[in-house]
């Protein structure tokens, strides 16, 4: 059963998504802006957490790291969600640093190319470019996790398939909160969960598919990797709320990858919105968190690397 807590930011959240509709007014870069501006009230970092500024090929990015962790050969690379048309550094960095706590594990945060200026393919082209970028680094294929949630969950699976089309060695594991991986809208919960989702809407989703897509088909296996292939994929982690709209996507990706021969670990998390691990100290926040932790250190020990 949902917390009290989780109960009372539910209704939170209703109202501050009324407000933000008011945003669709004004000009894209200052709806960015004021999004960031939100998240900057709201957000904090762990006590032990370091912010390191760095350029990758232009694209600004953010190390987060602890005293332990600042010169271990793992990393996750993460990928913010925001419709791939919003969000940034700014809003993602508490979420990704209470992930690098859990884990042990530190994280590379970019700031990848947004639509509409700069639709599909242009994220997958800058988390390829970071990924190269930690390979030339010296960092090893396999100590390299991609995660990210809605959009950049989504983000995360395409760029995975990119590199095995390709022929390019993998991450060593592919982290998703819920992630959008159907644009073309087809699941059930978008008809289902229409009503009960707090945050999204179905149109809504529409239009950034859309604007994200460009000239391409939805349907196309990059942007909405459900239907694309899936075998030979690493380890596959997924965590999603049984309110939201984006349920199908990621049961779909699941039983894809499952089919495909690839070992995945899915939890629909009862009466939890899209991305609620966001959501600070509330129980069901805490309780995903640890439980992402806990794949990343299973992942990445040397047991599992070795089979044994």
């Amino acid at each position: 059963m949902p917390s009290l807590r989780s109960k009372i930011l539910k209704r939170g959240i209703k109202i501050a998504v009324k407000r933000l509709k008011g945003l669709k007014e004004i000009d894209v870069g200052e709806r960015r802006r004021r999004i960031d501006e939100i998240a900057n009230r709201w957000s904090k970092l762990p006590a032990d957490c370091n912010v390191e500024k760095v350029y990758i090929g232009g694209l600004y990015a953010e190390w987060l790291t602890t005293e332990q962790n600042s010169t271990d050969e793992k990393v996750i690379l993460y990928l913010h969600g925001g419709a791939y048309g919003y969000c940034s550094a700014n809003t993602h960095r508490s979420l990704a640093a209470r992930i690098m706590n859990s884990s042990g594990v530190k994280v590379l945060l970019p700031e990848y190319r947004l639509a509409p200026e700069h639709p599909f393919p242009a994220a997958i082209e800058d988390t390829i470019m970071v990924y190269q970028w930690l390979l030339d680094q010296g960092y090893d294929a396999c100590n390299i996790l991609f995660a990210g949630d809605s959009a950049g969950g989504g983000l995360s699976v395409a760029s995975t398939l990119y590199l095995r089309n390709l022929g390019y060695q993998l991450p060593g594991g592919v982290i998703c909160l819920s992630p959008w991986v159907d644009l073309t809208s087809s699941g059930d919960s978008y008809r289902r969960n229409k009503l009960k989702d707090p945050y999204l809407n179905v149109e809504g989703t529409r239009a950034a598919a859309l604007a994200y897509a460009g000239k391409y088909p939805l349907d196309h296996e990059l942007i909405s990797p459900v239907f694309a292939d899936l075998t030979g994929f690493p380890p596959l982690f997924i965590q999603v709320g049984s309110i939201e709209i984006l349920r199908s996507d990621a049961e779909l990706l699941a039983k894809k990858a499952h089919d495909d021969g690839v070992s995945v670990e899915m939890k629909v998390w009862k009466g939890m919105w899209h991305v609620w691990q966001a959501s600070g100290k509330m129980l069901e926040s805490r309780l995903a968190i640890k439980e992402i932790g806990k794949f990343v250190k299973k992942i990445t020990s040397p047991k599992n690397r070795n089979g044994s």
